[in-house]
């Protein structure tokens, strides 16, 4: 038994295991790996200050119903030729794992595993081309050698003439389904519009005629966070050893001021004497008991929270330009709550709420207080055009971590249970108890943070945290209150006009029968009611 013990690459893993990553059916394979490009070329752009232009394709291939060809490409600032080999094509390689700044990617796994999915179910590795700014293109076609996790380059060809003056373009061929509607990738697309009103999007599927475009409703790249340093209330007791001895200070207490944020030279002196140390020990010789005391004295530590320089907010601004892009509702109300902080890691909460009154009219009131009816169409079922449902359906909740959608385990996601756990009907929606509220709406809630808390590697649905669970409450009754004061103000607005219909509706006969009781000549008549009319409208205000 011992003998045939033998260590097995990440890659190895991942090809036995490959549900934890997204991969467990073909309609969920296709939008993982759609979703993993697009992800990348979002990135890429704004760390390069460049508004995003990607283009999508799914193209169906002939006489094979379970294969598709997918393409992602975009306007970045394009890879150098050394690394392209080892981002498409080897787990675990990336930038993102161990910066504490707010990026979409996290754990450098999600695009080569696309490549690995896609070599393991048709035997054709993925296809790159990547051009850099006054540099000519390259084109790389890789196979992944699964047992050693490194990448096989079976093509490098310098293309003189590719179109782009710079990006990337991202082509495979897998074992797929494609299908529309809800957790789809159309409707990823159109979600991933919402919450990027920055980047310009081109979607290309089967059945399609033409491109669905979605324009850029904003001309500003988002400001890229700071990268910062770890927060000492974040850091558990093993971390802290692998710390300890990786450190380059040579002080206990410069190793406290220096590989920390928010530790000052009178914080570092006070854990360390809480912790009964020396301030002149060697962090590589700290033993492990020592470490513990260590730990201990930082949690009992007051210590300033994070910075939150590190975060890049989608913004209300923002957040209302893309619900308005890609809703046709009556009300929006957005909320940014302020920067708050979960195991030292900082993070920030959005929501957004678009609501469509029920029915085909809309009334409203104009500067001079006159009450005006607007036709609008009728609404039908969801589809990805028409975010918003029916008015008897549960609301819909768009959740995103960083600006990503998040598609799929809406029921186990922190978001749903906050919202669930928010009382809606005193903002005029109905409610069942331990259920969403009722409504022809949208909640959009964003989670901007330098460590997003996911369920699994899926990166599907967000931990509820009690740290969380709360600011997402906090700004869904924010936002949650002004809708409210909006339904309010209809219904009185509703009520003041059957109010005045009746008033139209009856005037004439009051004047009739006092023309009758008064003796009155017509044109009195008519003066009276006109006086009468005058008289009660103005006495009722909106």
């Amino acid at each position: 038994m011992a003998a045939s013990q033998r260590e097995i690459s990440i890659s190895e893993f991942f090809a036995k295991n490959r549900h934890l990553l997204g991969f467990d059916n073909p309609k969920k394979a296709l939008l993982t790996t759609i979703k993993e490009a697009v992800d990348n070329s979002m990135d890429a752009c704004e760390e390069a200050g460049i508004l995003p232009e990607i283009l999508v394709e799914i193209m169906a291939i002939d006489g094979q119903d379970d294969r598709f060809k997918v393409a992602i490409q975009d306007n970045g600032p394009g890879i150098v030729k050394a690394q392209v080999p080892n981002i498409f094509g080897k787990l675990l390689y990336g930038s993102k794992f161990h910066s504490r700044r707010q990026s979409r990617g996290q754990q450098g796994i999600g695009i080569s595993a696309a490549g690995l999915y896609a070599q393991m179910t048709t035997g054709k590795g993925p296809e790159i081309i990547s051009r850099v700014k006054r540099k000519k293109a390259h084109h790389f076609v890789l196979q992944m050698d699964s047992t050693k996790n490194k990448p096989m380059i079976t093509r490098d060809k310098e293309l003189a003439d590719w179109h782009l003056k710079h990006g990337t373009r991202f082509e495979c061929t897998l074992e797929a389904t494609y299908k529309r509607g809800k957790g789809s990738v159309d409707d990823y697309i159109k979600q991933t519009a919402v919450a990027n009103p920055h980047a310009s999007l081109t979607y290309l599927a089967p059945g399609m005629e033409e491109p669905m475009v979605y324009e850029a409703a904003s001309k500003v790249v988002p400001e890229r966070g700071e990268e910062i340093k770890p927060h000492p209330y974040g850091v558990e007791l093993g971390e802290l050893i692998k710390m300890l001895r990786q450190t380059n200070s040579r002080w206990l207490s410069g190793f406290l001021k220096e590989d920390f944020c928010r530790v000052g030279p009178k914080v570092a002196k006070s854990i360390i004497a809480e912790a009964g140390l020396s301030e002149k020990s060697y962090p590589s010789r700290i033993a492990r008991e020592e470490a513990d005391a260590l730990h201990r004295a930082i949690q009992k530590a007051k210590i300033s929270s994070p910075p939150t320089t590190c975060l890049s907010p989608i913004g209300e601004e923002r957040i209302l330009e893309g619900l308005q892009k890609e809703t046709d509702a009556d009300f929006y109300a957005v909320c940014t709550r302020p920067p708050s902080v979960y195991r030292g890691n900082p993070f920030q909460i959005e929501v957004g709420i678009a609501w469509a009154k029920p029915g085909d009219d809309h009334l409203d009131v104009d500067g001079d207080g006159k009450i005006t009816k607007i036709k609008k169409k009728k609404r039908g079922t969801f589809d990805t055009e028409n975010l918003l449902g029916n008015a008897d359906d549960a609301i819909r909740i768009l959740r995103f971590a960083n600006r990503v959608p998040l598609l799929s385990q809406q029921a186990s996601c922190g978001f749903t249970k906050a919202a669930i756990s928010t009382s809606w009907k005193n903002y005029g929606l109905q409610q069942s108890k331990g259920a969403l509220p009722v409504g022809s709406a949208v909640i959009l809630v964003h989670m901007a943070s330098v460590w997003v808390p996911f369920t699994s590697e899926a990166k599907e649905a967000i931990a509820p945290y009690d740290e969380i669970l709360k600011e997402v409450r906090l700004a869904m009754q924010e936002a949650g209150r002004k809708l409210g004061v909006h339904i309010r103000k209809g219904k009185k607005i509703s009520s003041e006009f059957q109010k005045r219909n009746y008033i139209d509706a009856f005037l004439p006969h009051v004047g009739v029968g006092l023309q009758e009781i008064l003796k009155l000549e017509p044109e009195v008549r008519e003066d009276t009611v006109d006086m009468l009319r005058a008289t009660l409208e103005s006495t009722r205000k909106i």
